[in-house]
């Protein structure tokens, strides 16, 4: 099957890698003439001189779209401009270190036609350093697959292969990068996994540390509501409003026994967390109701709905 492939490289200070990394991408594109390709640089703001290069290599080839930020965004947002210029049908990003190999790209590509709607590349033999990338990244894939249910091997790795009205449909923000998969079931999306080629890094530092760690840790949990109650959020405010409204009930209980026993004197804290509690109650509840509106106003079409091959 012919396709438009559109491939996305966010890029920050990554001038030495560049040039390889197109040689690279360039060859697969030459090897398989049967689909049409175009590749999307993004200088997510480097300060070295990434964008030059990559400007001299669009001048070079007419495949070749540079793309410069006004300042570093960080790499979802780089990636999610690279996505959202892209004109192909089948879209594939990865990382623009040279430690993902442009090679696995065809056999994503087939794995798409097999009738899935994202391929994500699982970095089964990854040239990494242990206690720094592999531990916690490990424990991350662990975690994320129990909070949003879609069991991924690998979400950080940034070789993966989509059906373009697919991935425009998944929203991106923050660092959600690495949770395309679980995001792309709220479009109804079909995800497979395939082992690729892992690479050592050969220029530079890698951007990932530890300090990382707590703000992947709260995208993790936003990621889990927004699957978990995103069609229906009067359940969550709901919930939250049950909870709210039972300690103000026990805190009234416990007001009265306190004036019907020996003590008249009713601990003054008592009353204020009874009176917080019933207005957090109706306060979460108006909100959840407000959400279900907005829902309701903005639900899909049928034909958003309808999948087609």
């Amino acid at each position: 099957m012919k396709h438009f492939c559109s491939i996305v490289i966010p890029m920050h200070n990554e001038e030495e890698s560049a040039p390889g990394l197109y040689a690279e991408v360039a060859k697969v594109a030459n090897d398989n003439p049967e689909h049409k390709w175009e590749f999307l640089f993004v200088d997510d703001g480097s300060k070295d001189e990434t964008y030059r290069v990559l400007a001299e290599l669009q001048a070079h080839d007419v495949r070749v779209r540079a793309i410069k930020l006004k300042r570093n965004f960080g790499q979802t947002p780089a990636m999610k401009c690279g996505i959202d210029l892209a004109a192909g049908d089948i879209i594939i990003t990865m990382d623009g270190d040279l430690q993902n190999d442009p090679a696995d790209i065809p056999r994503l590509i087939e794995k798409i036609d097999e009738g899935y709607d994202v391929v994500c590349g699982w970095r089964f033999k990854r040239q990494d350093k242990l206690w720094s990338r592999k531990v916690p990244s490990l424990v991350a894939n662990r975690l994320i697959a129990k909070l949003t249910g879609v069991f991924i091997h690998d979400n950080g790795c940034s070789l993966k292969a989509y059906r373009s009205k697919n991935i425009k449909e998944t929203p991106l923000y923050a660092e959600f990068h690495r949770f395309i998969p679980a995001l792309s079931t709220l479009t109804g999306s079909r995800i497979a996994e395939l082992k690729v080629n892992h690479r050592a890094r050969q220029f530079g530092e890698t951007k990932y540390n530890l300090t990382r760690t707590w703000r992947v840790s709260l995208d993790m949990f936003t990621v889990s509501l927004l699957i978990k109650f995103s069609s229906k959020p009067l359940r969550f405010f709901g919930t939250a409003a049950i909870f709210c409204f039972i300690a103000a009930m026990v805190c009234i209980w416990k007001s009265w026994e306190w004036y019907i026993g020996p003590h008249y004197d009713i601990p003054q804290v008592l009353p204020g967390i009874a009176m917080l509690g019933i207005w957090l109650s109706g306060h979460l509840l108006f909100v959840g109701m407000m959400a279900e509106l907005c829902l309701a106003t903005a639900h899909s079409r049928p034909d958003q709905m309808v999948r087609t091959e």
